[in-house]
């Protein structure tokens, strides 16, 4: 029996036709996780793989790649060979440098200053900590953070900062009301716990302890974002985000 019969046969235990299958394999190459909370397409897409879970984690495998499920989170996140996984052993393959996003420091500062704000929202609790957990915070307080702990600040332009949160959104590391505006002192942007899966403790102390990223600095493997975006840009659709954050 071929790789492809043993499939389609398990699939079909689980009512699932082949084309979907692919449909849930290519957002993961593309954009590296699939969660839950996202919205309506991606709702339906977390509950297809959580029906072939088994299936999924061992076509992955067989590339050497990781699939994480994390059940509270209601989220799968892909990871490349050689990755390293906050909280995870390590699979002792060699990295493939192809695999990797290449993301500019701002974008890493940022992850980084998201992911200290995100481990005081746990400690402090309160209003702050949702029951999805997350954690509430204002874009004055990521500016803050940046520049306290990180010796860096945001973006300049209106233009490049909102460009940082669509990027930050859309590696499903922040979640935005619909009617966000920066300009809004008020208004909340919320760290969705998938921050924890791409920052370590370690990689986050490391970072504090070091010298701030320079404008136009190469990203090197110590900051580069864990999950995997392959060959293909992620997605550049625009998000659409349901509901308020209160």
């Amino acid at each position: 029996m071929t790789l492809n019969e043993t499939l389609n046969e398990q699939l079909a235990l689980h009512n699932l036709p082949l084309e979907r299958f692919r449909e849930i394999v290519g957002r993961l190459f593309a954009a590296g996780i699939v969660i839950r909370e996202e919205d309506g397409v991606e709702q339906r897409l977390y509950d297809d793989a959580r029906r072939i879970e088994a299936c999924l984690s061992d076509y992955f495998q067989l590339g050497g790649f990781r699939l994480e499920h994390n059940l509270k989170g209601e989220f799968f996140r892909l990871y490349a060979p050689g990755a390293e996984v906050p909280g995870m052993p390590e699979d002792g393959l060699d990295p493939v440098p192809g695999l990797r996003a290449r993301l500019s420091p701002d974008f890493v500062a940022a992850a980084l200053a998201l992911r200290f704000q995100y481990q005081q929202g746990l400690a402090d609790g309160g209003n702050r900590l949702t029951d999805s957990g997350e954690v509430l915070t204002r874009f004055e307080e990521l500016s803050a953070t940046l520049q306290t702990q990180l010796k860096r600040a945001l973006p300049p332009t209106n233009i490049e900062r909102q460009r940082l949160l669509n990027d930050l959104k859309r590696h499903r590391l922040i979640r935005l009301a619909p009617n966000f505006s920066m300009d809004d002192e008020d208004a909340l942007l919320a760290i969705r716990p998938t921050i924890l899966g791409i920052i370590s403790d370690d990689m986050l102390e490391a970072a504090l302890e070091s010298e701030p990223l320079q404008a136009g600095a190469e990203v090197g493997p110590e900051t580069e974002q864990a999950s995997l975006h392959v060959v293909a840009e992620p997605m550049m659709e625009e998000e659409s985000i349901e509901g308020n954050i209160e």
